[in-house]
Protein backbone atom coordinates (compact mmCIF):
# COMPACT_ATOMS: atom_id res chain seq x y z
CA UNK A 1 0.00 0.00 0.00
CA UNK A 2 2.68 2.30 1.34
CA UNK A 3 4.23 1.83 -2.57
CA UNK A 4 1.29 2.61 -4.04
CA UNK A 5 0.84 5.66 -1.76
CA UNK A 6 4.28 7.21 -3.08
CA UNK A 7 3.60 6.00 -6.46
CA UNK A 8 0.42 8.53 -6.48
CA UNK A 9 2.16 12.04 -4.96
CA UNK A 10 4.36 11.34 -7.94
CA UNK A 11 1.71 11.47 -10.14
CA UNK A 12 0.21 14.25 -8.08
CA UNK A 13 3.16 16.15 -8.27
CA UNK A 14 3.70 15.90 -11.91
CA UNK A 15 5.38 12.48 -13.05
CA UNK A 16 3.37 10.74 -15.47
CA UNK A 17 5.24 7.23 -15.03
CA UNK A 18 7.37 7.75 -12.10
CA UNK A 19 10.30 5.29 -11.84
CA UNK A 20 11.32 2.63 -9.39
CA UNK A 21 14.11 4.71 -8.02
CA UNK A 22 11.99 7.67 -7.43
CA UNK A 23 9.33 5.74 -5.69
CA UNK A 24 12.22 4.32 -2.88
CA UNK A 25 13.18 8.04 -2.66
CA UNK A 26 10.07 9.01 -1.78
CA UNK A 27 9.49 6.31 0.79
CA UNK A 28 13.28 6.71 2.23
CA UNK A 29 12.29 10.11 2.70
CA UNK A 30 9.11 9.43 4.50
CA UNK A 31 11.09 7.08 6.50
CA UNK A 32 9.47 3.91 4.87
CA UNK A 33 11.35 1.07 3.88
CA UNK A 34 10.57 -0.07 0.65
CA UNK A 35 10.96 -3.80 -1.12
CA UNK A 36 12.66 -3.24 -4.31
CA UNK A 37 10.20 -6.18 -5.67
CA UNK A 38 7.22 -5.17 -5.00
CA UNK A 39 7.99 -1.39 -6.55
CA UNK A 40 9.52 -3.23 -9.55
CA UNK A 41 6.12 -5.09 -9.91
CA UNK A 42 3.90 -2.23 -9.50
CA UNK A 43 6.27 -0.18 -12.03
CA UNK A 44 5.79 -2.92 -14.89
CA UNK A 45 2.21 -3.27 -14.09
CA UNK A 46 1.48 0.28 -14.36
CA UNK A 47 3.66 0.47 -17.64
CA UNK A 48 1.44 2.29 -20.52
CA UNK A 49 -1.47 2.86 -17.94
CA UNK A 50 -2.50 6.68 -17.12
CA UNK A 51 -2.98 6.62 -13.02
CA UNK A 52 -6.57 7.55 -13.81
CA UNK A 53 -7.40 4.57 -14.96
CA UNK A 54 -5.89 2.28 -12.47
CA UNK A 55 -7.76 4.23 -10.15
CA UNK A 56 -10.68 3.35 -12.23
CA UNK A 57 -10.40 -0.28 -12.46
CA UNK A 58 -9.43 -0.60 -8.76
CA UNK A 59 -13.33 1.42 -8.13
CA UNK A 60 -14.64 -1.14 -10.23
CA UNK A 61 -13.38 -4.38 -9.20
CA UNK A 62 -14.30 -3.19 -5.52
CA UNK A 63 -17.66 -2.32 -6.49
CA UNK A 64 -18.03 -5.67 -7.85
CA UNK A 65 -17.24 -7.54 -4.35
CA UNK A 66 -20.90 -7.49 -3.42
CA UNK A 67 -21.41 -6.12 -0.35
CA UNK A 68 -23.47 -2.60 0.17
CA UNK A 69 -23.39 0.30 2.01
CA UNK A 70 -26.11 1.87 3.80
CA UNK A 71 -28.08 4.55 0.73
CA UNK A 72 -27.25 8.13 2.18
CA UNK A 73 -30.96 8.56 2.14
CA UNK A 74 -32.08 5.93 4.08
CA UNK A 75 -29.13 6.92 6.42
CA UNK A 76 -30.57 10.68 6.80
CA UNK A 77 -34.08 9.21 7.12
CA UNK A 78 -33.31 7.22 10.02
CA UNK A 79 -31.16 10.26 11.70
CA UNK A 80 -34.37 12.37 11.27
CA UNK A 81 -36.47 9.81 12.78
CA UNK A 82 -33.68 9.83 15.95
CA UNK A 83 -34.21 13.96 15.72
CA UNK A 84 -38.25 13.90 16.41
CA UNK A 85 -38.28 10.67 19.21
CA UNK A 86 -35.57 13.24 21.13
CA UNK A 87 -37.53 14.89 24.00
CA UNK A 88 -36.24 18.29 25.56
CA UNK A 89 -36.46 17.47 29.33
CA UNK A 90 -37.56 20.43 32.04
CA UNK A 91 -34.97 22.66 33.18
CA UNK A 92 -35.15 22.41 36.67
CA UNK A 93 -33.91 25.41 38.74
CA UNK A 94 -31.12 24.29 41.18
CA UNK A 95 -30.19 25.94 44.47
CA UNK A 96 -26.19 26.64 44.67
CA UNK A 97 -26.61 27.30 48.10
CA UNK A 98 -25.19 30.89 48.12
CA UNK A 99 -22.70 29.78 46.26
CA UNK A 100 -21.79 33.47 45.05
CA UNK A 101 -21.82 34.90 48.61
CA UNK A 102 -25.98 35.54 47.99
CA UNK A 103 -25.54 38.97 46.31
CA UNK A 104 -28.53 39.47 43.82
Amino acid sequence: MKHIAAYALLVLAGKDAPTAAEIEKVLKEAGATSDSDKVASLVAALAGKSFDQFVAEGIKAMGSMGGSAPAASSGAAAAEKKAEVVEEEPEEDVDMGDLFGGDY
